[in-house]
């Protein structure tokens, strides 16, 4: 039996400024603050003699390769992300980068989301990424409009509130 599993489906390519610049900044710190620190601590523990039982020699140079493959990753998806930063011709519908407040039928209860790229999705700010099913439901949908979010046996009915593009509304 083969370990073979088949690629992944490529994400989206397009993030917020403010995603670009935290990708930006992690990898300048990871580069140039956190790599330079481990590799003294690795150069430092390879003095001591036998590495085989050496825990900061062996922890040091797993964490330099999960540093060295994160920097590798941030550097090529930095190449191949797109900026959008403009604001779309119609501010009524649903694009990247909204802010969209939505009413649940089951309870009335409403939530704010912003759709932003795969490389910057963050649950606990409300950003969901443009790949996620219910983002994929909202994209082109107009104020009142009704969303069907089908998981699993579940159907979820929401419907669009409001849609901003500059800020969150209140």
């Amino acid at each position: 039996m083969s370990r073979y599993r088949p690629p992944a489906e490529k994400s989206a390519p397009y993030i917020t400024r403010e995603g670009w610049q935290t990708l930006q900044a992690e990898l300048q710190m990871l580069w140039h603050e956190e790599r330079p620190k481990v590799t003294q601590i690795v150069h430092e523990a390879a003095k001591n003699g036998d590495r085989s039982e050496n825990g900061d020699y062996i922890y040091g140079k797993r964490r330099l390769r999960e540093i060295d493959r994160r920097v590798g990753y941030l550097s090529r998806r930095l190449d191949v992300l797109k900026i959008v930063e403009q604001v779309p011709d119609n501010p009524n519908k649903i694009y990247f980068g909204a802010y969209v407040t939505l009413e649940k039928e089951a309870d009335g209860s409403t939530i704010t989301y912003r759709i932003v790229g795969p490389d910057e999705f963050d649950l606990k700010e409300n950003k969901i990424s443009l790949d996620a099913p219910l983002a994929k439901a909202m994209l082109g949908k107009t104020l009142d409009d009704e969303i069907k979010l089908s998981l699993a046996d579940k159907v979820d009915i929401y419907y669009v509130v409001a849609i901003h593009y500059d800020s969150p509304p209140n």
